[in-house]
């Protein structure tokens, strides 16, 4: 039976992950309740900081729905549905006397994979014809975002102009939320067939043309995104991944947030869990997710990072956005709930190495048999 927001953690739903000998399923719930516990009145889950972004209050929804507690998701779709924009995108929710104008891509796109990801687990077609506009909206904002090359520009600014470059992470991510957006519109019969090309040209850019991104290496998102977002996948993903592992793996630790600090953080562990997992590497995934207890809190929040050279955390704050991420990989790693591989199935089609448009991106008109991939910085 499903389980009611109120119920003891020990009746946990059958779909509540379960790691043995890494996470029991009332462990699971205890971090589930600890990202309810910050949700505020109105629905939003923000940042211990106070401010709100799409994005990490979509992620937080998805770790909620995972965990049983169905109330508090759907208050948080709530409030995304009722926050969105006239132009598909949201703003971010700041705290007092601070302001914050721009509206990010990245954060409109992730609505399509909170909501894919809530079908799935939970079967509710009548939240989805509630959400499919909202997701709709959200994805013509974004696309209009798109180069001719292919990647998406990362943000508007106030005054509505688009900025100056586009980031890898983050476009790999919206190679996940194009694919989700698609599958939910073929789901409710409303094909987008412009989606499917702006999706195959998004992850053609992702796939082979670092030069069209910002250069963020420093941060490992860069690194791993390109796998999990799903454009990268197969034999070029493990070979992607074995480049810069030294870089951004601290052995028996975790996963750094960047490559020059001695810091590893809950979050981008997580992450890179999820993302062994969706190339078939579940040990690995399961070693991650093994080493990074050591930022688990007994009320079963966990702390953003680890300072490894201090001894301490760092920063010294317990995010909601890193609960939900630990919850998502657990889901990940055991394949408890419906929407466990989502990001599996984000994967690119073998002929996403093909450009929709090779003008557009400026590559040579290739073999069509061809399946190689270029190496990402």
């Amino acid at each position: 039976m499903r389980q009611s927001d109120s119920s003891p953690r020990s009746r946990a739903a059958a779909w509540v992950p379960e790691v043995a000998g890494i996470l029991t399923a009332d462990q699971i719930i205890s971090t589930g309740h600890a990202i309810a516990a910050v949700q505020q009145p109105g629905g939003a889950i923000g940042w211990p900081d106070g401010h709100v972004d799409a994005w990490n209050h979509i992620e937080c929804a998805m770790a909620l729905s995972v965990c049983g507690l169905r109330d508090t998701a759907r208050r948080a779709y709530e409030w995304l549905r009722v926050n969105q924009r006239p132009d598909g995108s949201w703003r971010k929710q700041m705290p007092p006397g601070e302001v914050d104008l721009t509206t990010e891509s990245n954060h409109a796109a992730y609505c399509a994979v909170g909501v894919w990801h809530e079908l799935l687990v939970s079967r509710d077609e009548g939240f989805v014809a509630r959400m499919w506009p909202t997701v709709r909206a959200a994805m013509e904002f974004v696309l209009g975002l798109q180069t001719p090359r292919g990647e998406i520009i990362w943000r508007r600014a106030a005054d509505g102009a688009p900025g100056r470059y586009a980031l890898l992470a983050g476009s790999a991510s919206m190679y996940t939320s194009l694919r989700c957006a698609i599958m939910l519109a073929e789901y409710l019969a409303e094909p987008q067939p412009d989606w499917e090309l702006a999706a195959g040209q998004l992850g053609h850019a992702v796939a082979r043309h670092p030069e069209a991104f910002a250069d963020k290496s420093r941060f490992s998102m860069d690194w791993y995104y390109p796998i999990l977002g799903g454009p990268l996948r197969g034999e070029a993903a493990s070979a992607h991944l074995s480049r810069g592992w030294q870089t951004y793996v601290v052995p028996g630790l975790g996963v750094r947030c960047v490559s020059d600090e001695p810091w590893v953080t809950a979050a981008e562990t997580a992450e890179l869990a999820i993302t062994l997992e969706a190339i078939g590497d579940t040990t690995g995934a399961l070693e991650l997710l093994d080493q990074i207890q050591l930022l688990r809190d007994e009320s079963g929040a966990y702390w953003t990072g680890w300072q490894y050279i201090t001894g301490r955390h760092y920063p010294d704050e317990q995010s909601s956005y890193t609960a939900a991420a630990m919850v998502l990989a657990a889901d990940a790693v055991c394949g408890a709930s419906g929407g466990a591989a989502i990001f599996r199935d984000a994967a690119a089609d073998p002929a996403i190495v093909m450009p929709a448009d090779d003008a557009a991106c400026g590559c040579e008109p290739r073999d069509p048999a061809s399946d190689g991939i270029a190496d990402l910085v």
